[in-house]
């Protein structure tokens, strides 16, 4: 096997270099898409079932081959009904991440020490809030669903926002690059169902789950019950987060 592939690669030509390099860029965004969430485990799975489906055709095993042959188109279908958004979210991903702004990062860097200070006073005083930073998945979607501020990243600007009893405190807070785009946006809603008895009265952290189900946003809450920090990125929601904590993870989240 290792002469062949010697000898196929003593005649590969520059398409075909160009297309194994094309097959490894796919594969690399698949794995960062499916790592840390459950389509990692199914990874596994399919490699197994891929390297059984090998074995057993090497092997001459009829039954077991056969087996496996058959089950894989059902398989093929299970995949895209169980993983819709981690799929859906993959070709999004795949997409913007071509023409991603070199320099979004960079802005937005800038102005994260006054997020985590507006966070960290919006927690003392038990002020709830929901403040989602853009990361490659443009957010420009959720921008019409609630009033367009446009405004530079301040301290004072986040807490007025969320303030109780002003006009634009629920909903959350979208945020492009050095810029607070837009306030009280509504934001998707995963199946409760999936998330288990905690999550069916707050819809915060629901909101934050389900917009970093669908984009690859990073999505910061603060609980008006408890002042608790929860910051949800890639379906995941990590709880009673300090300041340190949250500063470490938001900033180590957005630049990789």
């Amino acid at each position: 096997m290792f002469a062949s592939i010697l000898r196929s690669l003593r005649h590969a030509t520059l398409a075909d270099l160009a297309d194994i390099l094309l097959v490894a860029i796919i594969i690399y965004n698949l794995a960062l898409l499916i790592r840390d969430t459950r389509a990692y485990q199914m990874a596994i799975g399919l490699f197994i079932i891929g390297l059984l489906y090998f074995i057993t055709q090497r092997a001459q095993l009829a039954v077991t081959y056969w087996l496996i042959r058959n089950f894989i188109p059902y398989l093929i279908i299970a995949i895209i009904v169980l993983f819709q958004d981690e799929i859906r979210r993959f070709l999004t991903g795949l997409g913007s991440r071509w023409l991603r702004r070199p320099m979004a990062f960079s802005a937005l860097r800038q102005k994260l020490e006054e997020v985590f200070q507006a966070v960290d006073y919006l927690s003392q005083k038990k002020i709830g809030a929901l403040i989602a930073l853009e990361k490659e998945v443009s957010l420009n979607a959720f921008l019409e669903t609630g009033t367009r501020v446009g405004a530079d990243i301040s301290k004072e600007l986040l807490v007025s926002l969320f303030f109780p009893h002003s006009p634009l405190h629920d909903g959350a807070v979208i945020i492009q690059s050095s810029k607070v785009a837009a306030a009280a946006c509504l934001l998707p809603l995963p199946p409760v169902k999936t998330l288990g008895e905690a999550f069916k009265t707050r819809t915060r952290h629901l909101a934050a789950i389900g917009l970093s189900q669908e984009t690859d946003a990073a999505v910061i809450v603060v609980s008006e019950e408890s002042g608790e920090v929860s910051l949800a990125t890639r379906g995941k929601l990590h709880k009673a987060l300090n300041k340190e904590d949250l500063e470490e993870r938001v900033i180590h989240y957005l630049q990789r």
